[in-house]
């Protein structure tokens, strides 16, 4: 007589890849990371400069540019405003000087109103002048013995050199400032420095980043 048997349990197939997963694991469960599935976009580790810290993103970095620039305005408008101001009072007192005879003719010097314009022209030199100063002393002077400048500092951010066993430099922080300020020159050059850093792998460089060997860091 051969004996009854009741139905076997066997236990669960492995799901193929494309299949519907099962059922949720109970809380505190861990499911065990399986080889050749790439871990999730949120669980990825940040990118890290050569010296181990985690890069900055593009928003810190955006967020420090802008404050840098408001300081740098302000700072370069304490000398543009006064100038501006004396061109206007002068141009407007010219003006007011200008006679008309009975015959409806207007008593003007040409040369007088030509060195107005010389003069705005003059003030506009100077203004470039003293802004590249402003941002020479802040972004060179001010910056490269901590590597942070105010904007840095508020988002918690840092140049470091791409090498970790070299020290950041004078020299370093004025390449950056040569490549920021003359490539403003070129159409469009400051959208594409800024930019590049989306794409640039692995160190998210800008284009000054590049010039000068360094790379921007996250220290909070």
């Amino acid at each position: 007589m051969s004996a009854v048997t009741g139905p076997t349990s066997t236990p669960p197939a492995e799901s193929a890849p494309g299949q519907v997963p099962g059922p949720v694991p109970p809380a505190g469960y861990t499911v065990p990371q399986q080889a050749g599935y790439p871990r999730p976009v949120y669980l990825q580790p940040p990118p890290l400069a050569p010296n181990g810290m985690p890069l900055a993103d593009f928003f810190s970095r955006l967020g420090a540019y802008l404050i840098d620039g408001l300081i740098m305005g302000a700072i370069g408008a304490v000398v543009a405003i006064p100038l501006v101001i004396w061109w206007v009072f002068t141009f407007v007192t010219e003006v007011e000087t200008i006679q008309t005879s009975a015959d409806g003719t207007v008593d003007f010097d040409g040369s007088d109103f030509a060195g107005l314009i010389w003069g705005y022209l003059a003030i506009f030199g100077v203004m470039i002048i003293v802004q590249l100063v402003v941002a020479y002393f802040y972004l060179v002077e001010f910056t490269w013995r901590s590597g942070q400048t105010i904007g840095k500092r508020v988002v918690k951010l840092k140049i470091v050199p791409v090498d970790p066993a070299a020290e950041r430099t004078r020299g370093m922080l004025a390449k950056r400032w040569l490549v920021e300020q003359g490539g403003a020159l070129i159409p469009f050059f400051s959208y594409v420095d800024g930019l590049w850093q989306l794409w640039d792998k692995p160190l998210q460089q800008c284009l000054h980043d590049k010039a000068a060997r360094t790379v921007v860091v996250k220290i909070g």
